[in-house]
């Protein structure tokens, strides 16, 4: 892929991100990488998306280092390389304010896998980080997030579930590009709401059985999935 088409994309991304409503003023941001030459494009900081162009998206090295672009690169970019640098298979990142995932961040609660809904994006519920820690926050506050993302998937498979709440601050998702980051950041909010309705009409309400989960979740991304008109399979282990 050219570095303007990978500008052009991640240009769209965030425009999606704006028209689906998970972003408001300047908030949230989507970014995307070449891994052929570790270069990532990422939104610009505090810029309008209805004043953004293609040429307004800044490219950095993998170390943060800018390499095109007049105007600053986004102040999370530092959260989206080291996710690059953690999770190999990933091609895009979006962050965003969403009001319901964002809600369940301030909560520092993670996402329940209450429904089937649910268990078609995510094999399980959506972790929320620790609270960062006063140290971290000084040393270098958007780095010490990325490492925060990595150290709550420790024991999580990043390619099963491809969302994170960041305590008291909100999600970040991502997935093989940028459009698929965009739309499970899309369907990340929708679940934050539903599990909100659904724990206030029945707060006993506890996660969906397994084989409910392996059902909704493998038949769209296991290695026999047959949902749709061809196999969506997006695991590596899954893929034939």
């Amino acid at each position: 892929m050219s570095l303007l088409k990978l500008k052009k994309e991640v240009y769209k991304a965030n425009i999606r991100l704006y028209h689906s409503g998970l972003v408001t003023s300047t908030f949230g941001n989507a970014s995307g990488i070449d891994r052929g030459r570790s270069i990532v494009a990422i939104k610009p900081s505090g810029v309008s998306y209805k004043k953004l162009t293609p040429g307004d998206i800044v490219l950095v090295d993998i170390e943060g280092n800018k390499i095109e672009g007049k105007l600053n690169p986004s102040s999370d970019t530092r959260t989206h390389l080291e996710l690059y640098k953690a999770f190999p298979d990933i091609g895009g990142v979006v962050h965003t304010h969403s009001n319901y995932a964002t809600a369940w961040a301030q909560a520092v609660k993670a996402i329940p896998c209450f429904g089937t809904t649910h268990a078609d994006f995510f094999y399980g519920e959506i972790p929320c980080t620790r609270v960062i820690n006063d140290r971290s926050i000084l040393k270098n506050y958007e780095l010490e997030i990325g490492k925060l993302i990595v150290d709550t998937f420790k024991s999580i498979d990043y390619h099963r579930i491809k969302a994170v709440l960041v305590a008291c601050h909100g999600p970040f998702s991502w997935g093989e590009n940028t459009e698929e980051a965009v739309k499970i950041s899309v369907a990340l909010e929708e679940i934050a709401k539903t599990a909100l309705y659904s724990i206030m009409i029945n707060p006993s309400l506890k996660n969906i059985k397994k084989s409910l989960l392996d059902k909704h979740y493998l038949r769209k991304h296991g290695r026999d999935a047959y949902y749709g008109q061809g196999n969506t399979c997006s695991h590596p282990e899954h893929k034939s």
